[in-house]
């Protein structure tokens, strides 16, 4: 069974192939978003504690969180249910799954590590890998720089330099989302008159057809 460990404090990753029963015997029987000590898998992984996360069988269907199953089942999906697309409007679906419990079918299997164990993790723990790209939204900006509301926003969004094909170099920056400014309070001023007079036009008028008929 494949394991495809992630370590999200480092935003890493790493896929280990574990062929002993006896080792992977820890998992069985357990459901998703369990946590399950590693000690058994090897001494580098002494201390270690990862959640179940999800996974999926030889012939490539996913678990599902909520079917308290360990085979596989066939569920009516309906648009926003996960593991499935629909391609028109108010589609629903008949769709295989497999259950949340995990068994011996499983080819392979996603954990998230949630405690650290003793020794560095080679390729997962003992390296980072930096976000790319910054926050977008103007509070996730503010929670990340620690911003009061009377801050500007605009001046702490993260930037990254690109390198044309023509060789030159030009600064990037994401267009801040749910960013409030002196622009679109106007905005909102305006159409919040424009929906008042429009009211208030057609009061006026359902008292003048009253009064002529």
């Amino acid at each position: 069974m494949k394991l495809n460990l992630s370590f999200p404090v480092n935003g890493t990753n790493k896929v280990v192939e574990i062929e002993d029963e006896k080792k992977l015997a820890i998992f069985y029987d357990k459901r998703m978003s369990q946590e399950v000590p590693l000690d058994v898998l090897g001494e580098e992984f002494t201390g270690y504690v990862a959640k179940i996360t999800g996974g999926n069988d030889k012939q490539g269907f996913p678990m599902y969180q909520g079917v308290l199953v360990p085979h596989r089942v066939r569920l009516l999906m309906k648009p926003g249910n996960k593991c499935y697309t629909p391609r028109r409007e108010g589609e629903f679906k008949r769709k295989s799954v497999r259950g949340c419990i995990v068994s011996h079918d499983l080819s392979a299997l996603s954990l998230c590590i949630t405690k650290k164990g003793l020794a560095d993790l080679p390729g997962l723990t003992d390296a980072t890998n930096p976000r790319r790209l910054g926050p977008k939204r103007a509070s996730n900006i503010r929670k990340m720089f620690n911003l009061e509301k009377t801050d500007d926003v605009r001046k702490f969004v993260v930037r990254r330099s690109v390198t044309t094909k023509g060789g030159h170099t030009k600064s990037k920056a994401p267009k801040i989302q749910r960013l409030v400014t002196a622009q679109t309070i106007q905005r909102k001023r305006h159409l919040q008159k424009v929906k008042m007079a429009n009211w208030r036009r057609s009061i006026a008028e359902a008292k003048e057809y009253k009064t002529k008929y």
